[in-house]
């Protein structure tokens, strides 16, 4: 479902449903609360992250993105909480299970992909260690600031690639398992949170091709940096998986 960028004086304003995204790069936070509200057909309208603007931080409680902010509601930050609004205005479809065991799975691999030591935080700093040490990733400048924004540590910064590739083979092996059970999803049989998270957090491994996600080819040079460990974790799967989820049911090309 397309969705339009406004000012920041105009969203402000604006009732309903306002998300504050990162702009020109296709965040997998970002890209994947895109992609909750577009499969659920919500309405809403989207407004670029800028460092200088006052009036967005303070409006916002953040300079990062995603921020979701829906009527006079306090703005939601987290994967979950975007999550948990998104189903309170669209039952349909429902990405989140109605079986309490299926339900917990969703959430654990979601958080092994969205949240803090997931695999999409993992990976970033994966990428902010190399761009300090040299070997690719961020430019040092940029390495930098992120690595003080986001926890970055020398002494255990050559240790995310070993996390960020225990984390690609436990969803690379659940994605054979379910192929090997008829389902082309990691739970159950239909679409859930966890696809839309996986589709979006891939981008950080390998962009979607230029004509779909139009880059800055310093940027896509950044998330294409992978590590012997990492390039050998990455199985054909789980591309197949995002492209799969593209073509069915996310959005392209990507709006950045």
């Amino acid at each position: 479902m397309a969705f339009e960028y406004v000012d920041v004086e105009e969203a402000i304003q604006r009732d309903g449903l306002r998300m504050v995204v990162v702009g020109n790069v296709p965040s997998p936070w970002g890209e994947a609360a895109k992609g909750i509200f577009h499969v659920k057909g919500v309405d809403w309208v989207a407004v670029r992250t800028d460092h200088r603007n006052k009036a967005l931080h303070s409006w916002a409680g953040s300079q990062s993105g995603p921020v979701v902010i829906y009527g006079d509601e306090a703005p939601r930050s987290g994967w979950a909480e975007i999550l948990l609004l998104a189903e309170r205005l669209s039952d349909t479809p429902a990405l989140l299970p109605s079986d309490p065991a299926e339900r917990a799975l969703v959430f654990g691999l979601s958080h092994e992909l969205c949240g803090e030591a997931g695999l999409a935080w993992s990976r970033r700093l994966q990428v902010i260690h190399a761009g300090l040490a040299g070997t690719g990733g961020f430019p040092k400048r940029v390495a930098q600031y992120l690595g003080m924004k986001y926890g970055y540590r020398p002494e255990t910064g050559s240790l995310t690639g070993h996390r960020v590739a225990e984390i690609l083979k436990m969803l690379v092996s659940r994605l054979k398992a379910q192929r090997e059970s008829g389902s082309a999803y990691y739970v159950g049989k239909t679409l859930s949170a966890v696809d839309i998270y996986s589709a979006t957090v891939a981008a950080t491994f390998s962009p979607l091709p230029e004509p779909d996600c139009k880059m800055d080819p310093t940027t896509r040079a950044v998330f294409e940096t992978n590590c012997e460990l990492t390039s050998a974790a990455l199985d054909p799967i789980f591309f197949a998986h995002r492209d799969m989820m593209y073509r069915e049911h996310l959005e392209l090309p990507l709006s950045l």
